[in-house]
């Protein structure tokens, strides 16, 4: 776990073990079925063996995207996938299955949007709640506009009706809201009333409300609204510690309904027995801790709330779907995440771990290990594009602070002085359509602006007189220096003029007292 790649490798290793798993359990839950109704044993296995190809290749695209592409068309597939949940309940368009209206079918191929739906609100969410994290961040900015969009989806998958994807949808939302830092009460709210919402949906319908029913009075309708719970702990003993061995299953012969997708971990534990039970929920555990160590490796805010979301949704729905196999939970549909049948979960949730392993691939230490080379041989034969170290944006703060605004160029700019006020900051992150909180934001410009140009022309002025102080001081002084200078060289040559004066003229006073010594000299020699 201290190599760098750890994380990517792990995720990818989970990728490829569960749905290899799903694989072989699909075939082996579903054969039996297809020769009863005189089809070929390998239908549904070539079917789930299409989408788990298609699935692998979305998985190389996700790790190919940059971050910043994700970000940038998050609303976009979004809104794409909000049109198609409307599209599918147009009848004619989409088809019903099941009871419920939720699928395209194209050219013999299905394709459920409520998937997609969950992607890209996940993605959406997390891209918005990283761009508005921080301390300073409103409740008002938490919450709209991600839990009024996702109320409108809700409200499209139980139209279809869908009940179990809308509980996934539940868990993905609240994932989003509790790690990007929802207060607790405005939390456990949000969870009381989405806990009250699956109540009364649960109890609305016929059949949802039977199941309840069936959960709290297992022997009440053991051979109508709980038989499907009821066989299904019945092959899961059967199976024992060891299993009755691969391809073994009683139950696959028409005893449990829907033993290829909604009960498949059933079948699992009565030909794997109960270690193969322990086995499958060991990987799922691994998962967890893996995609939550990815999360507070990353330094990305995006990456950090999505990877979190996304890890605890695709654990979520696996601990429902095992949860009502083993009867702890009401059954709600979910499906085993990558080992059900169902071709669009399965290429869906391949994308999602695409993404979480991409997302492993730019923790600190993957992105140095990455750029010196040390990719490995599969890796360079796949061209996996290297990723990038993260560089946050304008909209992402470092350390949650609220974001700035870039000044513009001669106003606000801290070596003139200048500093953005928090006013201005908070309005400019204010959405906009609130006349007051635009006037604010004008005034607080316009006083910083008028700041600024104070500060910039005080600065000059006081340059402007520091020089020209400066100047005359220096002009002032380097006179007085040359005046005196000349003064003392003019004294000197006085002096120096003065003395030569004075030197000559004792030199002449000196030779006439020669001149008269010499004189008197004479005359006294001519006297004697």
């Amino acid at each position: 776990m201290a190599r760098p790649l750890a994380s990517f490798h792990l995720v990818v290793t989970i990728a490829v073990l569960l749905t290899v798993l799903g694989l072989v359990m699909v075939l082996s839950s579903s054969s039996v079925e297809a020769v009863a109704a005189e089809d070929s044993p390998y239908r549904m296995f070539t079917s789930q063996i299409v989408f788990a190809c298609v699935g692998f290749v979305a998985f190389y695209v996700a790790l190919q995207i940059p971050v910043r592409t994700m970000r940038r068309f998050a609303f976009p597939a979004f809104a794409v996938s909000v049109v198609l949940l409307v599209l599918v309940l147009i009848p004619g368009i989409g088809t019903e299955s099941q009871g419920t209206r939720g699928w395209f079918v194209v050219a013999g191929i299905s394709l459920q949007p409520s998937e997609i739906a969950k992607i890209t609100i996940a993605m959406w969410g997390a891209h918005i709640l990283a761009s508005r994290r921080g301390e300073n961040s409103t409740l008002k900015e938490m919450i709209v506009p991600l839990v009024p969009a996702a109320l409108l989806v809700t409200i499209l998958i139980v139209l279809q009706p869908d009940l179990g994807t809308t509980v996934s949808l539940i868990i993905v939302v609240l994932a989003l809201l509790w790690f990007a830092g929802l207060p607790l009460k405005i939390f456990l709210g949000i969870v009381g009333t989405a806990v009250a919402s699956a109540a009364v949906l649960a109890l609305t319908a016929g059949y949802r409300s039977a199941r309840v029913r069936a959960f709290f009075n297992p022997g009440d309708d053991p051979q109508g609204a709980g038989y499907q719970a009821r066989q299904a702990r019945f092959s899961l003993a059967d199976g024992g510690i060891w299993g009755r061995g691969l391809g073994q299953s009683r139950a696959k012969w028409s005893y449990l309904p829907n033993a290829h997708n909604d009960f498949i971990f059933a079948i699992i534990g009565e030909e794997l027995g109960f270690i193969g039970g322990v086995a499958v929920i060991g990987l799922f555990a691994l998962f967890a801790y893996v995609g939550l160590r990815i999360a507070m490796r990353s330094v990305d805010p995006f990456l950090r709330l999505f990877t979190a979301t996304a890890t605890v949704w695709i654990i979520g729905q696996a601990f429902i779907n095992v949860g009502y196999v083993v009867g702890l939970l009401p059954v709600t549909g979910l499906q085993l995440p990558l080992v059900s049948a169902g071709g669009t979960s399965t290429a869906t949730t391949l994308l999602m771990f695409g993404l979480i392993a991409n997302a492993a691939r730019h923790e600190p230490e993957a992105i140095a290990a990455l750029h010196a080379g040390q990719d490995g041989r599969l890796a360079r034969i796949m061209k996996i594009r290297k990723p990038e170290a993260y560089r946050p944006t304008r909209s992402d703060a470092p350390g949650g602070a609220p974001r700035r605004a870039k000044p513009p160029r001669g106003r606000g700019n801290p070596r003139a002085g200048g500093t953005g006020t928090a006013l201005a900051t908070r309005t400019q992150r204010a959405p906009a359509g609130t006349a007051t909180r635009r006037r604010a934001a004008d005034s607080a410009r316009g006083r910083d602006a008028e700041g600024a140009r104070g500060r910039d022309a005080g600065g000059a002025r006081g340059r402007d007189a520091g020089g020209a102080r400066g100047r005359d001081a220096g002009g002032a002084r380097a006179r007085d220096a040359e005046g005196a200078r000349a003064r003392d060289a003019e004294g000197a040559r006085a002096r120096g003029s003065r003395t030569e004066r004075t030197n000559n003229g004792r030199a002449a006073s000196q030779n006439t007292r020669r001149r008269d010594g010499n004189g008197r000299t004479g005359e006294r020699g001519n006297r004697r």
